[in-house]
């Protein structure tokens, strides 16, 4: 048996469940079973769930040169940007003004999936609905222009909204402020897997039955100086490439150096099945399975040869009651790195064994670049339409293969294949580890 095979524990037969109502935990008790309803997303290659989905499906790259700032004389020059993003199609002009912009994509974000669910707030328990929002910096671009008004002006000058619009629980904060969401809220910081972690608590939440509803996800807007000189100067950016941006995050590719700072937001709507199916709502995937755990390893690089990689994937086919042979696609975390890309092959193939090539995987970051904090969400969001449509977005500028690194990486071009069971991975600095399990719902 592969690493990671439900040892003990027979499989569901097939991938439905014979209740709507709950289903056996890992301790035998009941948990609820919970779906995804709603799909909001703001990224580089487009704002909204099917101008996103459109763009990943033909393979739209949404990197270029820097034009939040300047960046000239910065080793990295280039990056995923959100453009054309008006905040006040989604939040009160007043109230925009007093949100960094990592926030006003959490909200507007937020609006977008609320509507995507047609969940009617008027009619629902707002105490049943919680919010769990993250992001992995927070108000970059706030903190950066109170730095410079503090040091041409004086400490007289900040503005009193500065905290408040700076500290990284105010997304969740103001989603749940704007929409009276008076369930949990809470605001996950875990690098890179913020948003999978967002996600993956937000499911325990509505298990256990302390919600009905979970507005989840992450959200980040870090392209600012001091985060791209930072991330150069740790020599986790691509720099060779700042001429040609359209090649430059190319996942899994033997001349992968590097990956790209993005920014954007990704919420979903998590609902119990009981509450989805009683207003009639339009599920997406069911979300059955949650791994998480810690390298516990070094600040920035993952465990050598994806060890712990590989057990959160286990923990997630655990939890969902399944086996690898289940998993028809894995959304990659698949940075662009050297090590990421590496490691996270190396996992995949301590799980499937032998039938790892027989499971595809791509990397949604070549087109988008890396979100940091709403990395793991809009890449949820990926995830649940390739379940739900059976369709695979592609890994682009895949072009020249690594020798030690032989998975079926989806290159190019999108695939059309059957997806009964998918995993989203995320692995953030700190060693932090995330993995969502996603599958086809059926009653």
């Amino acid at each position: 048996m592969p690493f990671g095979g439900v040892k003990g524990r027979s499989p569901l037969q097939g991938l439905g469940h014979s209740s709507n109502k709950a289903r056996p935990r890992g301790d035998g008790l009941l948990k609820k079973r919970v779906v995804i309803t709603g799909l909001g997303a703001i990224t580089p290659i487009g704002i909204g769930k099917e101008e996103y989905w459109e763009a990943l499906i033909v393979g739209k790259n949404g990197i270029g040169r820097i034009t939040r700032f300047d960046p000239t004389g910065f080793d990295a020059q280039i990056a995923g940007e959100v453009k054309d993003f008006d905040p006040t199609k989604y939040i009160d002009k007043k109230e925009a003004k007093r949100m960094d912009r990592c926030t006003q994509f959490a909200v507007s974000a937020a609006r977008l999936a609320i509507e995507d669910a047609k969940l009617d707030l008027e009619k629902e328990d707002l105490d049943r609905i919680g919010t769990f929002v993250g992001t992995g910096i927070g108000g970059m671009e706030t903190m950066h222009g109170q730095y410079e008004k503090y040091f041409s002006k004086g400490p007289s000058r900040i503005s009193p909204f500065f905290v408040p619009m700076m500290i990284p629980n105010m997304p969740a904060g103001q989603v749940s402020i704007t929409f009276h969401l008076h369930g949990p809220s809470s605001c996950m910081a875990t690098a890179c897997a913020t948003g999978t972690n967002c996600i993956g608590d937000a499911l325990r939440v509505i298990e256990r039955g302390d919600a009905d509803v979970m507005v989840a996800g992450g959200a980040e807007a870090a392209i600012s100086e001091a985060p791209v000189a930072g991330f150069s100067a740790m020599k986790a950016l691509c720099t060779n490439r700042n001429d040609d941006p359209e090649h430059a995050s190319r996942p899994f590719d033997k001349d992968r150096s590097g990956f790209i700072m993005g920014e954007g937001a990704g919420i979903v709507i998590l609902e119990s099945l009981e509450h989805a199916t009683a207003r009639g709502a339009h599920i997406y995937a069911e979300l059955s399975g949650y791994g998480v755990n810690s390298d516990a390893y070094h600040m920035t690089s993952p465990a050598p040869h994806g060890e712990y990689q590989a057990k959160c994937m286990a923990l997630a086919l655990k939890d969902a009651g399944l086996e690898p042979k289940d998993v028809d696609y894995i959304n990659a975390h698949g940075t662009s790195t050297h090590m990421n890309d590496a490691g996270e092959s190396e996992a995949i193939k301590k799980i499937w064994g032998d039938a790892a090539k027989d499971v595809s995987v791509s990397s949604v970051k070549s087109m988008t670049g890396h979100l940091l904090g709403a990395a793991g969400a809009i890449e949820c969001i990926a995830t649940a339409l390739a379940v739900e449509r059976d369709m695979m977005p592609p890994t682009i500028n895949y072009e020249t293969q690594d020798e030690d690194m032989d998975l079926d990486y989806v290159p190019n071009k999108s695939r059309a294949k059957t997806v009964r069971a998918a995993l989203s991975n995320s692995f953030g600095f700190g060693g932090h580890n995330a993995c969502l399990l996603l599958k086809k719902y059926k009653a």
